[in-house]
């Protein structure tokens, strides 16, 4: 009998011997998750429920493999980040994301109103690919250091400094959108 308040290793023995309403109950627990990992990844919202129904799938695949060593969340969190750094790569190889930023900005009005969101999302958008996962992980998803050391795969002292230069730079680019909206 399937119930709501099963642990998610639980959900995902059934869904592996069949259950597809246990997976669609994994995936309602942690699309939010999952989508907001690669929201503020890639800043594309059409691109990031794409890249939320890659991860599903992918786990859908892997799931007879997962070890249930670590939290589900955390699982899926990194293959959304996976997914998004590789949709990055390829986007990048097309034109430098950082200057279709820029001009973007340029072309604005400083009459343009944006929410406090918009002008953080735009400004996660500007940082490189391995400061953005840290940051976005750290700082707006809430995992700890550990966490996100596990997530990215790197080491916690690597996870420290990319979220300090990381963060430096972003508070860069919130202090040069503050001054440009003044003039």
């Amino acid at each position: 009998m399937l119930a709501i308040n099963q642990s998610d290793y639980q959900l995902i023995d059934l869904a592996i011997s069949g259950d597809d309403r246990a997976f669609q109950l994994l995936v309602e627990r942690h699309q939010r998750v999952v989508a907001t990992a690669s929201m503020n990844m890639v800043g594309d919202m059409d691109i990031a429920q794409e890249i939320g129904q890659q991860t599903f799938i992918r786990f859908y695949k892997a799931m007879h493999s997962f070890k249930k060593d670590a939290k589900l969340s955390t699982y899926l969190t990194r293959i959304a980040i996976n997914l998004s750094l590789n949709h990055l790569k390829r986007k990048q190889s097309f034109a430098n994301r950082s200057l279709d930023l820029s001009k973007a900005e340029k072309v604005q009005s400083p009459s343009d109103s944006f929410d406090n969101k918009q002008v953080v999302n735009m400004a996660l958008q500007m940082l490189d690919d391995k400061h953005r996962s840290v940051v976005m992980l750290r700082m707006i998803q809430g995992y700890s250091t550990d966490e996100t050391a596990a997530i990215l795969k790197i080491p916690k002292g690597t996870v420290l400094s990319r979220l300090k230069r990381g963060l430096d730079k972003l508070k860069k680019h919130l202090k040069e959108d503050l001054q440009y909206e003044r003039n």
